[in-house]
């Protein structure tokens, strides 16, 4: 992993890259391309916040962020969290992903949040531990047959 680790904004000049970012081929089923992510980014404006996770130059993931939803429909349950994490097969296990969360932390504490939720999906293929390693700690809820985790941010 480098130092030169940054998110970007995803732009005409960087879309290709993005688009073309594949997880390994045993976790296609567990998360949306990049694809299905920017074109869901496109119908949730405001709420979705796309980035590409760049070492240097190099795109070596994308990273969906979404910041004050309506958890539950009622109004009254309102999160932030992450949306969607892909990290290009072959640059897994480099800290990217970690690096990736973390800087949505940033972005939540900087918008006022104490706290990141993300869903993933349960088994032994599924990156619960990934998620558990990072801090996150179920909630007991499901969501859409995902288990639902919370980060506490400092």
């Amino acid at each position: 992993m480098s130092t030169a680790l940054h998110l970007q904004e995803v732009t005409s000049a960087n879309f290709e890259a993005a688009i073309n970012v594949k997880v390994r081929p045993d976790q296609e089923g567990l998360v949306a391309p990049v694809m299905k992510s920017l074109a869901e980014a496109y119908v949730h404006p405001g709420v979705a916040w796309p980035r590409v996770i760049c070492d240097g130059d190099e795109v070596v993931g994308f990273l969906m962020g979404f910041f004050e939803i309506d958890w539950d429909g009622k109004g009254k349950d309102f999160r932030s969290g992450l949306w969607r994490l892909n990290i290009a097969d072959g640059k897994q296990g480099m800290g990217y992903g970690r690096f990736a969360v973390e800087a949505l932390a940033t972005e939540i504490r900087r918008r006022g949040g104490t706290r990141l939720t993300v869903t993933w999906h349960p088994g032994p293929d599924g990156p619960e531990g990934f998620y558990l390693g990072l801090g996150f700690r179920p909630t007991g809820e499901m969501s859409e047959g995902e288990t639902v985790g919370v980060l506490e941010l400092q």
